[in-house]
C-alpha cells in the first residue's frame, strides 16, 4: 500500500495517482488541505528524508517565501507546527511505501514504487533486457 499525499488541482497528484492505478498499486490519497497532518505523520515524513528538509518543502511555495527564517533554523516541534499550519509548503505529491518515498512526479522515480517481485517479473518479460549485478545499479530514488 502506498499513501499518497496530495492537493486539489495538482496536476503532478493527477499523474501519479493515475500511473498507480494504471499499475495495479493500490494507495491511500490524503488531500493535505482538507484533513490537517498528524504530529507523527510529519515526523515519519521528516525521517524519511535523506537530504534535510528540502525533500520536502517547496522553496517555491508562498509560504516558504515569507518565512522569516531559514528553515533549518527551525527546531522539530516549530516545522511540524509550520507545516500544519501551511500545508502547501510540502512539495507534491509525496508518496510512501514501506520501502521507498518518492517526491513530485517523476516518469523514472515513481517505478521504485512497483513491488520487488513485479519489478523483477516485468524486467524477466522485456526483450533484449540487460541485467547489471545490484551494486551496479543506481538511481535517483531515496530508498529506506
Amino acid at each position: 500500500m502506498v499513501i499518497v499525499y496530495t492537493s486539489p488541482g495538482c496536476a503532478s497528484c493527477r499523474k501519479a495517482k493515475r500511473w498507480l492505478t494504471e499499475n495495479h498499486i493500490s494507495y491511500l490519497e490524503k488531500n493535505i488541505f482538507s484533513n490537517l497532518m498528524l504530529e507523527s505523520e510529519i515526523k515519519y515524513l521528516l525521517s524519511r528524508c535523506e537530504n534535510g528538509t528540502t525533500d520536502i518543502i517547496s522553496t517555491r511555495s508562498k509560504a516558504f517565501q515569507s518565512l522569516k527564517k531559514d528553515i533549518n533554523d527551525y527546531t522539530v516541534r516549530e516545522l511540524i507546527v509550520l507545516i500544519q499550519r501551511n500545508p502547501s509548503i510540502l512539495k507534491r505529491p509525496i508518496m510512501l511505501s514501506e520501502r521507498t518515498m518518492v517526491v513530485g512526479y517523476d516518469d523514472d522515480e515513481i517505478t521504485a514504487l512497483i513491488p520487488q517481485g513485479n519489478r523483477e517479473s516485468q524486467r524477466d518479460e522485456m526483450p533484449g533486457t540487460l541485467t547489471l549485478p545490484a551494486a551496479q545499479c543506481t538511481s535517483g530514488v531515496r530508498r529506506i
